[in-house]
């Protein structure tokens, strides 16, 4: 019994390793394929003229640029939903610690903790301005006198 069960496993592993020795054949022969495929298209892209040779660059820079947009398109439409989520778990938040804070100030002051184990902290985005001011003409001479103070 045990020989067989052996025998058995053996026999299992010998499947799975002729499996995998095949995908990998398969692999390797469509590796080989792409690569002859490559090599043909430079051989004759190398029989073209100049200008031909020039044009088919600027085809494929502008195929692989366009992919690459598209990835970044993508990836800025994901970051933007991701943004957004995030807001709405910001305000669902700051209610709930407006809620909170209000409940705890109806408590009598003996109940209340101390105010400073309370800290919510709410950290902005740095922004780096640069340009023009975008202002209401009528406010003009309030903000020269900021400006100047």
């Amino acid at each position: 019994p045990v020989l067989r069960l052996l025998e058995a496993q053996l026999q299992d592993q010998r499947g799975k390793y002729e499996e995998e020795m095949e995908a990998l054949r398969n692999q390797l022969d469509a590796v080989q394929e792409e690569l002859h495929k490559q090599q043909q298209a430079s051989l004759q892209t190398l029989q073209l003229s100049p200008e031909v040779q020039v044009e088919l660059g600027l085809q494929q820079e502008i195929t692989r640029l366009t992919n690459e947009n598209l990835d970044l398109k993508e990836l800025v439409e994901k970051l933007e939903k991701n943004e957004k989520k995030l807001k709405k778990q910001l305000k669902i938040y700051l209610k709930k610690v407006q809620d909170f804070e209000a409940s705890q100030a109806m408590l009598p002051a003996d109940r209340r903790p101390h105010e400073s184990n309370i800290q919510v902290a709410i950290q902005r985005k740095e922004k780096d301005f640069q340009g023009m001011l975008e202002y209401h003409k009528e406010d003009e001479p309030l903000l020269i006198r900021n400006l100047i103070t």
